[in-house]
């Protein structure tokens, strides 16, 4: 491949294989240790007017490609090591599950379950003791077409719970769009914020983030919660998404935050069809080569019901599992799940056969 001004690249390592053979093929040069998850192949892609793919041995590419600057920065991404936030949410077996608690009348699975208090204590407390890294709380469904609503609502739904688990040692993360409510969590105890709009709901959002130094998930999401299933479209799906998330990750280094303080989403099932998640699925290792770590949410999302033809949400347990072990054999060791014990045992039984 010939390096112009109008080419764009990308890369994807792909060909994960377990841990004692990685490290016996890294030592020999034909292996990449990415943060724990090894591959023998990387994927070149090129996108000007059009879109070029070819795979490389890892051999094979550090011969060839390193000597473009492009590559190599990009490369040298993938070759980072872990940063003090990945150390920080990661347990012992390399992996990190957000336990989801919706304290919202309609969110698309939980809606309702969690607005009494007892009960969202105990689902926590579940939730925590088998498993769960971080308590991840939101007080807005932002599923398919779902209205906004005022910040102040969200707030008197979420503050108590938020209270309550911060007094009992708990992790907390808090899903929310709106800068008050992230003031608000962060003064009581909130360890990181999760914007599905990339902080780009509310303009001082940005500035609370900054002031308080606080960890943030950033997510893909085209439009809102009501406009995004109107606005999935894309020339590339995984090049698209790709590029927004590293134009917001510049962004926001420009505006002062701290690239280890950066978790990206690619926000499977916001704004992307059947089609357009599986792509995402299959391919996002790609994610990796942004150099911050990589958070999925696939928890009962509609995807699984196109291929299983299950339409109950909460009966989407078998292919939530199936998703969340596609993109763990890929390296992403960040899993936001409403099913917390059975994910944990499935990460825990994976990490020690592919070990």
């Amino acid at each position: 491949m010939i390096s112009n001004k109008k080419t764009k690249y990308y890369l994807r390592p792909l060909g994960s294989v377990c841990r004692d053979n990685g490290i016996v093929l890294k030592r020999n040069g034909n292996a990449l240790n990415v943060k724990g998850t090894f591959f023998t192949y990387i994927e070149v892609i090129s996108r000007n007017i059009n879109i070029k793919k070819r795979i490389y041995s890892i051999s094979e590419f550090k011969k060839i490609l390193l000597k473009n600057e492009e590559l190599a920065k990009i490369y040298k991404n993938l070759n980072s090591k872990k940063s003090k936030l990945e150390n920080s949410l990661l347990n012992k077996q390399n992996f990190s599950i957000f336990g989801i608690l919706n304290i919202t009348p309609d969110s698309f699975s939980d809606g309702g379950e969690n607005l009494n208090f007892k009960n969202a204590i105990k689902n926590a407390e579940f939730m925590v003791k088998n498993g769960a890294s971080f308590i991840d709380i939101g007080g807005e469904s932002t599923r398919p077409g779902a209205k906004l609503i005022k910040a102040e609502t969200e707030i008197f739904r979420v503050m108590p719970v938020i209270q309550k688990l911060n007094s009992k040692n708990i992790n907390i993360s808090l899903d929310t769009r709106n800068s008050s409510t992230m003031k608000l969590g962060i003064l009581s105890g909130v360890k990181v914020i999760n914007d599905v709009s990339a902080l780009n709901h509310d303009k001082k959002s940005v500035e609370v983030i900054n002031k308080y130094n606080t960890p943030v998930i950033i997510m893909h999401m085209p439009g809102n919660p009501e406009t995004m299933m109107k606005k999935n479209k894309y020339v590339d799906v995984l090049l698209d998404v790709y590029d927004f998330l590293e134009n917001k990750i510049n962004d926001l280094l420009k505006k002062g935050i701290n690239r280890e303080n950066i978790i990206i989403d690619p926000g499977i099932g916001f704004g992307k069809d059947y089609k357009q998640n599986i792509t995402l699925l299959r391919n996002i290792s790609i994610f990796h080569s942004l150099g911050v770590p990589v958070m999925l949410g696939v928890s009962r999302k509609r995807f699984i019901d196109s291929i299983s033809k299950e339409s109950n949400p909460s009966h989407r347990l078998g292919g939530t599992i199936s998703a969340t072990l596609l993109a763990k054999s890929q390296g992403v060791r960040i899993h936001r799940v409403h099913d917390v014990k059975e994910i944990n045992q499935a990460l825990l039984v994976f990490e020690k056969l592919f070990k």
